[in-house]
């Protein structure tokens, strides 16, 4: 009798050791809903907020404890409040941050195939659930000078708010005012990047500034071609290089993500996240050619070689270890 117990006990725990190792590992994609262009922050309280281009209308808000499982928090327009600086525009693209006590949400309203009237757009909140107060229009495409002018993202760099935006017309960047919702008094575009690339993002680490963007096809479903790619500079208006001392300027730089037999055109990457452990992550959309109902949320981990982003071997991953938190 005492070796049967001892066997079942030895069972059971091999059975908890397998579950456990289960519940350490996420699946890609995260949800069933298509979220493209995603933007995600921390509240500071152990809560992740994510935003993302309206295929659900009005701009879904998802929250998450650990950037695996996400669930609806609500929408951050309306009727009532959604930007109207663009007729029949729908946002894109969102990119959330928090400034000084306000969440402040950049956005672009556009439509497909305007490239002049459409344009970047700011709104603000007390909560990142909402409700958004829409303040209007930063610049347009036309106000700017700067055809197609979408895709934009936010990063403050010693004490100074800047704002990089474009789609294959150039990646540009422009200083703003200290509270975020206007351009700062004088302030001209800088040109950062060349005619290749759109959804921005630029990460701050160690001695680089590393300028993260998107190149190729976005929305072909399983023929999509897009893929993430990066330069670095060591400051933040560049020039951006790749490891051979090429420059974005001249469209060149390194890729770090493209599809794979299961997943089609990753990109649009949201900021970096890091966990409990020092690990970096990176949210993106790509199509799942099993499924390609629309673009999905994805997850991979970052690492760093010689100063460089790694992902994987890179492509997206269908199955991995969890980040912690």
């Amino acid at each position: 009798m005492k070796l049967l117990l001892a066997a079942i006990f030895a069972l059971l725990l091999a059975s908890a050791s397998v579950c456990a190792g289960q519940e350490g590992l996420y699946v890609n994609p995260l949800t069933e809903e298509s979220l493209p262009d995603p933007t995600v922050m921390s509240d500071g309280h152990g809560i992740f907020w994510l935003y993302a281009t309206e295929d659900i209308s009005g701009v879904p808000i998802f929250r998450s404890t650990d950037l695996v499982h996400w669930t609806p928090a609500g929408r951050a327009f309306t009727s009532e409040n959604r930007p109207k600086f663009l007729h029949n525009g729908h946002v894109w693209a969102p990119d959330i941050n928090r400034i000084g006590d306000r969440y402040v949400l950049y956005y672009t309203l556009s439509r497909w195939g305007e490239v002049r009237g459409n344009g970047i757009g700011v709104a603000i909140a007390d909560r990142p659930d909402g409700k958004f107060e829409d303040i209007g229009a930063l610049f347009t495409s036309s106000s700017i000078g700067v055809t197609n002018s979408i895709d934009q993202c936010y990063i403050e760099d010693n004490g100074r708010k800047w704002l990089f935006w474009g789609s294959f017309h150039g990646i540009y960047a422009i200083e703003l005012s200290a509270d975020g919702l206007s351009l700062a008094s004088g302030s001209e575009k800088v040109r950062i990047a060349g005619n290749a690339y759109e959804a921005s993002y630029v990460h701050h680490r160690g001695d680089y500034y590393y300028l993260f963007a998107s190149v190729g096809s976005c929305c072909a479903g399983v023929n999509s071609t897009y893929r993430v790619v990066v330069g670095r500079s060591r400051s933040l208006l560049g020039p951006y290089e790749a490891r051979d001392g090429t420059k974005m300027l001249d469209n060149r730089h390194e890729t770090i993500l493209r599809g794979n037999d299961r997943f089609a055109g990753p990109g649009h990457n949201a900021r970096i996240i890091t966990d409990s452990y020092g690990n970096d992550w990176m949210l993106y959309h790509a199509y799942d050619c099993t499924s390609p109902k629309g673009r999905r949320l994805m997850l991979d981990r970052v690492d760093w070689r010689n100063d460089w982003p790694v992902i994987g071997n890179g492509t997206p991953s269908a199955q991995a270890e969890s980040p912690v938190f």
